[in-house]
């Protein structure tokens, strides 16, 4: 047998274990844990700049007057 069909002969075993293993994910790879897809600090950091905005835009409109 040729090296090249020897090269040949695993490409074909490789490329046929790929097609047995489609559609099936193993544990290793897929995450563990928490799934947020932004994390808690982030999320916090978000929500204060909302809030305090808001307060602040209250607090502004309530102090000139509501006129503006």
């Amino acid at each position: 047998m040729t090296t090249s069909r020897r090269l040949a002969d695993r490409k074909i075993e490789r490329f046929d274990k790929n097609i047995t293993k489609r559609g099936s994910i193993s544990d290793s790879t897929s995450k563990k844990g928490n799934n947020y897809s932004a994390g808690p600090i982030l999320l916090g950091f978000f929500i204060f700049v909302v809030i305090g905005s808001s307060l602040f835009q209250i607090i502004r409109t309530a102090t000139s007057g509501g006129m503006a």
